[in-house]
């Protein structure tokens, strides 16, 4: 079965010759040209689409709104920015709200096409997984991978986002070794470069922060030059 996208961009002709080429690539691509019609498709077959491709500025709302409304319907939904706005701020704000990437205008085709296939793959990989268990205790802190929930002893302390969750689950997998910068960019971003680091300093920063009300003293320190270790007593 060919992946299905949902392709957001009010440019006409940029969408359909990008819509063309990506059929051709074997996706099957649904293209939006605003956000209202888009949101609206993405209800009526959510489950269907592997992938949602967002141009920022569209007509009614902007992409960053799109895929908020997204996300808020559906937590583990998978999309990227194509856009033509460079500003550094735009990029680290559509990474920090979960996007698998960020790329800007212009683009080349190929180089998205090998893009959006990485990160299919990567959906279907996680998909074809077995799901371990919903809830990781770490000292007197539970995390609720389901609810995406984070409580200190058996009260709800705060909300968390898909992506803290997945990187503190890996960590806490990996807890007490060295887990490198660059796997955990490629294994979450897809990618590692520049702003994609500065993207997971960011998540890494909240977790600390979180991990400060552990009785167990975990905690997540650098190596440097190297990447992370999520320190975890031996009681644990």
């Amino acid at each position: 079965m060919k992946p299905k996208l949902l392709y957001v961009e009010d440019e006409a002709d940029l969408g359909n010759v990008t819509k063309q080429y990506l059929e051709a690539m074997n996706f099957d691509v649904t293209w939006c040209l605003d956000g209202k019609s888009a949101y609206q498709e993405y209800l009526r077959q959510e489950a269907a689409f592997s992938l949602v491709v967002i141009d920022i500025q569209l007509p009614d709302f902007n992409g960053f709104d799109l895929a908020q409304r997204i996300v808020a319907h559906d937590k583990d939904a998978y999309f990227l920015f194509l856009t033509a706005r460079k500003e550094k701020k735009d990029r680290l704000l559509g990474l920090d709200m979960g996007a698998m990437d960020y790329i800007t205008k212009p683009f080349d085709i190929d180089e998205l096409v090998l893009r959006i296939r990485n990160i299919v793959r990567r959906k279907q990989v996680v998909e074809e997984v077995e799901p371990t268990a919903d809830i990781i205790q770490i000292g007197n802190i539970s995390l609720n991978k389901e609810a995406l929930s984070l409580s200190v002893d058996g009260r709800v302390k705060t909300t968390v986002t898909m992506r803290e969750a997945e990187l503190l689950e890996y960590l806490y997998a990996h807890r007490n070794t060295i887990v490198k910068r660059e796997d955990l960019l490629i294994r979450f971003w897809g990618e590692n470069d520049y702003f994609m680091g500065r993207s997971l300093d960011v998540f890494i920063s909240r977790l600390r922060k979180l991990l400060r009300h552990s009785s167990s003293g975990a905690r997540i320190e650098n190596s440097y030059g190297v990447g992370f270790i999520l320190s975890v007593p031996p009681s644990e």
